[in-house]
């Protein structure tokens, strides 16, 4: 898989999301905002694993209509 610098700009705003959520923790902020934080990242790694899947596909699956492409993958990661 090449290395999409989009893709890495992702990881590390959700990498810098864990470590707030770390830092809350300790504070001990209240439940429900950890809770809301950690479903934030969930969120952002979800939609990170589909375009890591799209961009798999589009590069080993001759395909003409990305639209399609991400269609079939957003289908497929519901959860």
């Amino acid at each position: 898989m090449k290395c999409d610098k989009n893709l890495l700009n992702r990881l590390s705003r959700a990498e810098g999301q864990l470590r707030g959520i770390a830092k809350m923790m300790e504070e001990g902020r209240p439940c429900e905002d950890v809770l809301t934080q950690l479903t934030a990242v969930r969120s952002s790694i979800d939609r990170l694993m589909r375009l890591v899947a799209i961009q798999n596909l589009m590069e080993h699956v001759d395909v003409t209509d990305q639209t399609k492409v991400e269609s079939a993958v957003n289908l497929l990661t519901k959860v």
